[in-house]
């Protein structure tokens, strides 16, 4: 059965096992997942790529059917669904596991795509594309952003960040993101300023470089260090990126006592970690301390405040730090 995304919200969810989400909207998938389905199953949650179940459907199987005597209702999420995954949804649905509910997450279905099909056609289970966003949804956003934060913003800024988002509301967030880490305790923001920030790192963005030097990859760290011209407001950006982060990694430490392992940790957290980004998580928890984490924080937050009173050489100053810290070996 096809259902607009928008529609979601007027059926009762827990009547149906199935969805398939497919689109090139990652932004909007994802809020879907989250926000419809994820908050109901806290720690109830399996995730799956296609290709795991393919080369292992037996082991899926026993995922979808075993049930354990605490635990009756799981949410099991499949990534990158394609056409290759209908002979086991098909009979998945046939068997129609009680307290399971299975989503497929898909990139764009052509119309003849035999999986879009099944969904369609089947009354029991649920279809909804997630096509780009049209200007009026992207602009309801983006004043919902500044108005929760009260900045004003001119229809001009709006219209440049529309353009730069392309369609999906997850490039529009990340834009967003950048914006929320350099406008702290800042009511007006200029276009100027808009620019600068929506341009940073063409090639890479401030995340990705924090998320390399806390993993320790000094190589990578380096190149995009290298091949980025950081203005000052991106000097900021990339120190309160870390900061955010390092805060997260902390809270993780903490989840970590009561969950005994990292990956379960990791899995389980609050809000969730996106699948493709558990990985350096993992990495970066496997490579700092408790202790070390609150000692970067300190220290992240004087580099700032010397960066703010050096802009002139603020990008030395940042390197030097990013650096040094990606090469701190393990104690």
């Amino acid at each position: 059965m096809i259902l607009k995304s928008f529609e979601l919200n007027k059926i009762k969810l827990n009547k149906y096992n199935f969805y398939l989400f497919y689109g090139d909207n990652e932004g909007l998938k994802e809020e879907i997942i989250k926000n419809l389905f994820e908050k109901n199953y806290q720690d109830k949650i399996s995730r799956y790529e296609e290709k795991e179940i393919l080369d292992n459907k037996s082991d899926f199987f026993n995922g979808v059917f075993t049930k354990s005597f605490f635990d009756n209702e799981k949410l099991i999420i499949v990534n990158r669904a394609t056409d290759k995954s209908k002979v086991i949804i098909e009979e998945l649905v046939k068997k129609n596991p009680k307290d399971v509910l299975i989503i497929l997450n898909s990139k764009n279905l052509e119309k003849k795509s035999i999986l879009r099909k099944f969904f369609e056609k089947e009354k029991s289970i649920i279809c909804a594309p997630c096509y780009e966003d049209n200007n009026q949804t992207l602009n309801a956003i983006i004043n919902s952003f500044f108005r929760n934060r009260k900045i004003s913003i001119s229809q001009q800024l709006i219209n440049i960040l529309i353009e730069r988002s392309r369609g999906d509301r997850k490039n529009l967030n990340n834009e967003l993101e950048k914006i929320n880490n350099y406008s702290l305790n800042k009511k007006n923001i200029t276009l100027q300023e808009i620019t600068k920030l929506t341009n940073l790192a063409d090639n890479y963005s401030a995340s990705e470089l924090v998320d390399n030097s806390l993993a320790k990859n000094t190589r990578k760290t380096v190149t995009i260090l290298n091949e980025n011209k950081f203005t000052e407001e991106d000097n900021i950006i990339i120190i309160r990126t870390l900061i955010s982060k390092l805060k997260r990694l902390l809270k993780i430490c903490e989840f970590i006592d009561n969950k005994n392992s990292i990956v379960e940790a990791v899995s389980s957290f609050k809000p969730p970690i996106f699948w493709r980004d558990k990985q350096i998580v993992t990495q970066q928890l496997n490579n700092w301390k408790r202790e070390e984490l609150k000692d970067l924080i300190y220290k992240s937050n004087e580099i700032e405040l010397l960066i703010k009173k050096n802009s002139s050489i603020g990008k030395n100053i940042l390197s030097d730090f990013i650096i040094s810290n990606s090469k701190k070996a393990n104690n």
